[in-house]
């Protein structure tokens, strides 16, 4: 295994806006089966003088009925089992721990092939919908401050077939395939853009799981070159953005500047992909007593949504042990109240999964901290 490594220390003067490239690489030894095209297999059925049929019936095990392990692929013969299970990660990935929450919420912490670990998250909703929450990244390289997620930093990208493995491994756990999608686990998906786009392109495309873009959700914390990447793609996938503050003096208190830009560019990059892909955008905000829960923080947002056609989602802090703490109930009602008073549309997310290390990133902290105390 291969790995090449950039490191960006804070207080480095590096730039982010030349970071145009992923801060780590992982090379795997060998492909993913989940997460391979069908040109791609049937690539692979040449290569190894097969019928091009059979690359058909091994999209058809993974995409229709949502199978990774050769060996449950009962129509192929026992020697292209043998051979996909060898020369493919087939799985790369499996359920390492889970947690649950009285709501029904479920993270499950993953460990990929290398023993690092992501984590996914399975949230019910309404009229018995489901959600997956999933990953983009080992660690994240913006680390916000009131987030576990992104305390030790960026790790590695992961590949499309690893997050596609997401999925699936998510699907068997609930015995069905979500409703809706979102990449708000850990990492920054967008510096990851090549891999999260064949994600998209495999979660979306009629010939593989064929969900519909306007029920998968992209969150960036507004890196703005992929931003406008990802504008360019011209799909109906929802974009949201983790802006917690609405001005650059209270965001450079919650997020670093290694991967921080200016509001101004964040927002003209959200009108850009309101152009080409049609879609209004998200504004997410996670509210911290004494930051950014200001009435003068209520009116300043309401008038960014109004002038750039955005909706506002209100995160009520899940305390970690960093410094930030929540707003009251009240507190957060009254903030709700004025960004609504002012015009703007606004929700308040309903709060899963603060019990048993189920908040984001909490669950692969606690692991990576007992693993640490083991050795």
């Amino acid at each position: 295994m291969r790995r090449t490594t950039i490191s960006i220390r804070p207080g480095s003067k590096r730039n982010a806006k030349n970071w145009s490239s992923p801060l780590s690489v992982e090379v795997p030894k060998k492909p993913f089966l989940a997460g391979s095209l069908r040109e791609e297999l049937a690539a692979w059925c040449v290569k190894e003088c097969m019928a091009k049929f059979r690359a058909n019936q091994i999209a058809e095990w993974l995409y229709k009925h949502g199978v990774i392990d050769p060996a449950e692929m009962k129509n192929l013969p026992l020697p292209l089992r043998g051979m996909l299970d060898s020369r493919f990660y087939a799985p790369g990935s499996r359920v390492t721990e889970t947690a649950g929450t009285p709501g029904g919420t479920e993270k499950l912490l993953l460990e990929l092939f290398d023993g690092e670990t992501i984590e996914m998250v399975l949230i019910p909703g309404r009229e018995e919908r489901l959600t997956f929450c999933l990953s983009t990244q080992v660690g994240c390289p913006v680390q916000c401050l009131f987030c576990a997620s992104g305390r030790g930093g960026l790790v590695r990208n992961l590949s499309a077939g690893e997050m596609v493995e997401e999925f699936l491994l998510g699907s068997r756990r609930a015995g069905r395939r979500p409703d809706n999608i979102v990449f708000m686990g850990i990492g920054e998906g967008l510096l990851n853009f090549d891999e999260l786009q064949k994600t998209l392109h495999i979660l979306s495309a009629p010939e593989y799981f064929g969900m519909s873009p306007r029920r998968i959700t992209v969150s960036t914390s507004g890196y703005v070159p992929g931003m406008l990447k990802f504008a360019e793609l011209g799909k109906e996938y929802t974009l949201a953005i983790s802006l917690h503050a609405p001005d650059d003096e209270t965001r450079a208190k919650i997020i670093p500047g290694k991967v921080r830009y200016p509001i101004s560019e964040i927002m003209a990059a959200a009108d850009r992909y309101l152009e080409k892909a049609g879609r209004m955008v998200t504004l997410e905000y996670t509210l911290l007593d004494g930051i950014n829960d200001s009435p003068a923080a209520a009116q300043k947002m309401a008038r960014l949504a109004r002038e750039h056609h955005a909706k506002i989602n209100l995160i009520p802090y899940n305390a970690t042990d960093s410094k930030f703490r929540r707003p009251s109930p009240k507190a957060i009602a009254e903030f709700e109240k004025m960004i609504s008073d002012a015009g703007a549309h606004v929700t308040v997310r309903t709060e899963r999964g603060s019990e048993n290390a189920a908040a984001c990133g909490q669950l692969r902290a606690r692991h990576g901290k007992h693993r640490a105390e083991k050795n």
